[in-house]
């Protein structure tokens, strides 16, 4: 059996600070997995969030109800 979190222990985890490991949905219905990233910016309204890529120093912007997994752990609503 898969262990998994709510979506309110995901944004702790992502808010921490702390390099993570999150797969993403992205628009077009593909999975994109992110190694090592930290979150930059979050905007609770918006419902989106700034992450950094910490290998290629690159920045993606994430919709927070499209993440679907941190650090192995499956994330439910």
């Amino acid at each position: 059996m898969a262990r998994s979190i709510h979506i309110t222990t995901a944004r702790t985890m992502l808010n921490s600070g702390d390099p993570v490991d999150i797969s993403v949905w992205k628009a077009n219905g593909e999975i994109l997995h992110l190694h090592n990233v930290i979150s930059l910016r979050y905007s609770f309204y918006g419902g989106w969030r700034n992450v950094k890529i910490l290998s290629s120093s690159e920045c993606r912007k994430v919709r927070d109800c499209c993440i679907f997994r941190v650090n192995d752990l499956e994330v439910f609503l």
